[in-house]
């Protein structure tokens, strides 16, 4: 039963942040008809609208975080990563595992962090940034939607943050773990689920 007590919540609470999730060069350069991750139809077209998102961002003085997914060339940072689905990829000498510069516009003095695992905040200093930042809604684009994007979002509503996926600019595995996996951050805060359309008034109306 729903909870008829529960707070209206805007669509950005407090400061934002735009949470850029892996969004690396393999993306744009990477045609192979097997890959080492699989990707949902229409998963580059997805990254590329979050384009949008950071461009707005910028306008709106809302900080834009970069997050590069990279493993060791000798893959010891992997642990259970590669006991699923996943072969092994983003490793740190391989072009492909770079940030998609041109694509997504990454400046060098962007914030980046860099993590081994599928969450942003597991043995980054993610929070760190975030808390110097002051910021409490996280607004998350890029992918995988079922993986990274969806650690990320729990590991930020445990830590209290207000987390919003702009749908439209996330992609998954499939378009089945995609759908699930908005279905399942939607049940961790109602409102969630966010149209880029939308995300981008919110922004415009922080800059009023």
């Amino acid at each position: 039963m729903a909870n008829a007590s529960r707070q209206k919540r805007e669509l950005i609470e407090g400061r934002a942040a735009l949470i850029v999730i892996d969004i690396q060069a393999s993306t744009f350069i990477d045609d192979s008809t097997v890959r080492a991750i699989d990707n949902m139809p229409g998963y580059r077209d997805r990254m590329l609208k979050a384009r949008t998102a950071i461009d707005k961002a910028r306008a709106c003085d809302i900080p834009v975080v970069f997050i590069q997914e990279v493993h060791r060339p000798d893959g010891v940072d992997f642990g259970r990563e590669l006991d699923g689905d996943e072969d092994v990829h983003c490793l740190e000498d391989n072009p492909k595992t770079a940030i998609a510069v041109k694509e997504m516009d990454f400046r060098p003095d962007d914030y980046l962090i860099r993590k081994r695992r599928y969450s942003a905040f597991f043995g980054t200093d993610f929070e760190i940034l975030l808390r110097g930042l002051k910021v409490d809604t996280l607004l998350l684009c890029g992918g995988l939607t079922d993986v990274c994007v969806h650690y990320t979002f729990a590991d930020g509503h445990q830590c209290d943050y207000f987390c919003r996926v702009i749908e439209d600019c996330v992609a998954g595995s499939s378009t089945d773990a995609h759908e699930a996996s908005l279905k399942a951050m939607e049940y961790l805060q109602t409102g969630a689920r966010r149209s880029l359309a939308e995300v981008l008034e919110a922004m415009e109306a922080t800059a009023a």
